[in-house]
């Protein structure tokens, strides 16, 4: 711990310790009511709030749909209901594609312990976490019942005592009390300049007295009315009268002797509470360790950042008296050529306006290179801010002597340090992300030359653009294309044109400017032909040389937790999936079909207390928090353990025998050309045809819960006893 405190130091000198305490009042502040914390209690998910904060949680209860996640709805379907396709009518249409990286979220815990549902038609048992929005479920007892947070009620009395600063009145005067100038711990009084002369001589049985500052003093003298002195022995909650000797391994909870023999914690692994304290410490300190070396680092690049800014400064000017050398040379040249056509052109002038052109080339490439790097100060700095408080406050930490209030907080403690360090690989980046150096050169041959070609003609159009085949790909139902102008025309825009997939006419599907377009909703395993023509105010010119691209022989797709409900848990790539809660939600595919024969698995990895997920299709507007079928936009099969029911607008039909178990796998076929919905289980047909005469656009989609996992498998091949 002394290292750390040493390292610590070297990052934040003296004059910089008021800041370093700044930094640490956002670790002390309470997320309701904004201020420091005044008697801190511990939520389960490890967050801190004000007692009095978490009594006002509980008597308004829970905020309508304060838990939910509201995800934006798609850009294409702010269009009508025909642009959602493509012009070629291929009938899949996009959702927008997953997110890399799926979020999770853990199931919400009950107070008491207690297998089951928790009552959640009672509010004022629930309260919801204000900064991670977890639900809180309470027994009887209510708020009264979570851990108070010693530590952290320690660390704000100190950090209050230093930030306030505020002045101790002398406790010998008479009258208008004097400014106290120090105090003494064995006498316990705060004296001024004359009554420490007086009453209190530097000779004597008095000389050996430990005389500190009247701030410290204030300290001492709260810790000990409110009786929080090191050493003393911490009680049971439940046991007030019984000392805490014992560290819970699976409640992560300090006990005593009667929580252990007829208390919950009956049979549970226990520890020592010193040696688990002693563990979790070295363990913090080896964590806080790394990432001092990290702020460290920072604090260095931050002032090579610094020096960048004059660097770029220094650059610039070097830079613009290249370019007017290279002026200069341009102008040479152009005074040469201005004797050849003065004959022709005797109005054309000499051209000032393009040595002003490379003047705002350079402003502007100044003014980037300088917002880049003050960018990175800022974002530098307030990694920095940020790491500098959790450290002073992790420190803090460290000091509380009391082995089981420190372990109330040291596990949570321990994960925030760890996140932090591994969020600095993705936030921290201790390069320079620019170079002083101007990237900027200024090429004069091909203007030279293009000088001594300089010459008059009469406008055309545009000939045909180039296509640049190597940037031309397909992927899934899409296809992009790339291209270029010819090198002598001048063109204000193109025309990209592309074909059913079947050899017939050409469709307009890009007009305008920009030398790429992608082009999405097209037919599987398809081959499309494309031509581009450019054009200027002349007209229109001939089109381009042709190229054919294919599309992907099968419809692959992958679960969409952007459009899921928010309780769907996404891994494996977004492929498997599971629920925290006992109610059904629903999950859709990032792909919808209008067209064709598509098929997918889906296999059962986890099947516990006979739930019933279900499976099929659904439009995009669907509900999502119930199960797949009950409403008129979805079409499902669900099925448990022995039985299985076709379902739509909440219909249910066909019941028949078999059912899944953990391994089994899920078939689903949508066949639009016949307009038919069918299911198989572990290959076999699963009842007879489930629903006919579907048009439109459908997503796939399940529908489960927290005892169900399940993982997709697209773009399968079609069964081969499909009718």
């Amino acid at each position: 711990m002394q290292n750390l405190l040493e390292s610590l130091n070297t990052i934040l000198s003296c004059s910089n310790k008021k800041l370093a305490l700044t930094m640490m009042e956002q670790e002390l502040s309470c997320p309701v009511c904004r201020g420091l914390y005044n008697a801190p209690i511990m939520l389960p998910c490890a967050h801190n709030i004000c007692l009095n904060c978490a009594h006002t949680l509980q008597a308004n209860g829970p905020a309508q749909g304060s838990h939910h996640h509201v995800h934006a709805h798609p850009e294409y379907l702010e269009y009508g209901e025909v642009d959602r396709l493509s012009e070629a009518d291929s009938g899949v249409g996009f959702s927008g594609y997953a997110a890399s990286a799926a979020s999770s979220s853990s199931n919400s815990s009950s107070a008491s312990g207690t297998g089951g549902y928790p009552s959640l038609h009672v509010d004022s048992l629930r309260i919801i976490c204000p900064q991670c929005h977890r639900s809180i479920y309470l027994d009887e007892t209510g708020v009264t019942s979570l851990p108070r947070n010693r530590v952290l009620e320690a660390i704000v009395a100190r950090y209050a005592g230093q930030a306030k600063n505020a002045v101790v009145k002398c406790e010998l005067c008479e009258g208008n009390a004097s400014d106290a100038s120090v105090y003494c711990e064995q006498c316990e009084v705060f004296y001024c300049s004359a009554c420490r002369e007086n009453c209190h001589p530097a000779r004597g049985p008095l000389a050996k007295h430990s005389l500190i500052p009247p701030v410290k003093g204030k300290i001492k003298a709260r810790a000990k009315a409110q009786g929080q002195q090191a050493g003393k022995p911490s009680t049971c909650s439940e046991h007030s009268e019984e000392n805490l000797s014992m560290y819970c391994i699976l409640c992560k909870l300090p006990v005593c002797y009667l929580c252990l023999n007829e208390g919950k914690h009956v049979n549970h692994e226990v520890k020592a509470l010193g040696a688990m304290a002693k563990t979790q410490k070295a363990e913090l300190s080896q964590t806080l360790t790394s990432l001092t070396e990290k702020a460290r680092q920072a604090k260095d690049f931050l002032v090579h950042l610094k020096d960048k800014v004059n660097q770029v400064q220094e650059c610039t000017v070097e830079f613009e008296a290249s370019l007017v050398a290279k002026f200069d040379e341009l102008i040479e040249a152009l005074k040469k050529r201005k004797e050849m056509l003065i004959r022709q052109a005797s109005e054309i002038r000499k051209n000032t306006a393009q040595a002003e052109a490379f003047r705002n080339v350079v402003q502007r490439e100044r003014e980037f290179k300088t917002k880049m790097i003050k960018n990175h100060i800022g974002q530098c700095s307030c990694k920095l801010k940020q790491t500098t408080g959790l450290l002073e406050y992790a420190i803090e930490v460290m000091k509380e002597q009391d082995p089981a209030a420190f372990l109330m907080v040291s596990g949570a403690l321990i994960n925030r340090v760890r996140h932090t360090e591994v969020s600095w690989k993705k936030e921290m980046i201790l390069e320079h992300r620019v170079d002083a150096e101007f990237d900027l050169t200024l090429d004069s041959g091909p203007v030279l030359r293009a000088i001594e070609r300089l010459s008059f003609k009469e406008m055309k159009v545009p000939d045909p653009p180039i296509i640049i085949t190597e940037n031309c790909s397909a992927e899934n139902n899409s296809v992009t294309l790339a291209w270029q102008p010819h090198p002598s025309s001048w063109v204000e825009g193109y025309v990209l044109e592309l074909d059913d997939g079947n050899n017939g006419e050409f469709r307009e599907v890009y007009y305008g400017r920009e030398t790429m377009c992608t082009v999405d909703g097209l037919h599987f395993d398809t081959t499309y032909n494309a031509r581009i023509k450019a054009y200027n105010h002349a007209g229109e010119g001939d089109y381009s040389e042709g190229i054919c691209l294919q599309t992907a022989e099968v419809a692959w797709f992958q679960p969409d937790p952007r459009t899921a409900h928010p309780d769907i848990i996404f891994t494996n790539d977004n492929m498997t999936l599971t629920c925290n809660t006992y109610d059904e939600r629903i999950a859709l595919g990032n792909v919808g079909f209008s067209k064709g024969v598509h098929y997918w698995e889906i296999t059962i990895d986890r099947y516990d207390n006979h739930p019933d997920p279900a499976f099929g299709v659904a439009r995009y507007n669907t509900a999502r928090d119930m199960m797949l079928g009950k409403d008129d936009k979805s079409w499902s099969m669900y099925v448990d353990n022995n039985r299985s029911w076709f379902i739509h607008n909440n219909a249910h039909a066909d019941r028949t025998e078999g059912g899944i178990d953990v391994g089994s796998v899920v078939g689903v076929l949508l066949d639009l050309n016949k307009q038919t919905l069918r299911f198989y289980i572990n290959d076999c047909k699963q009842g007879p045809v489930a629903f006919t005469g579907l048009t439109g656009v459908f997503y796939p989609a399940v529908s489960l819960n927290r005892n169900t996992q399940v993982t997709f498998h697209p773009g399968l091949e079609i069964p081969a006893d499909c009718d």
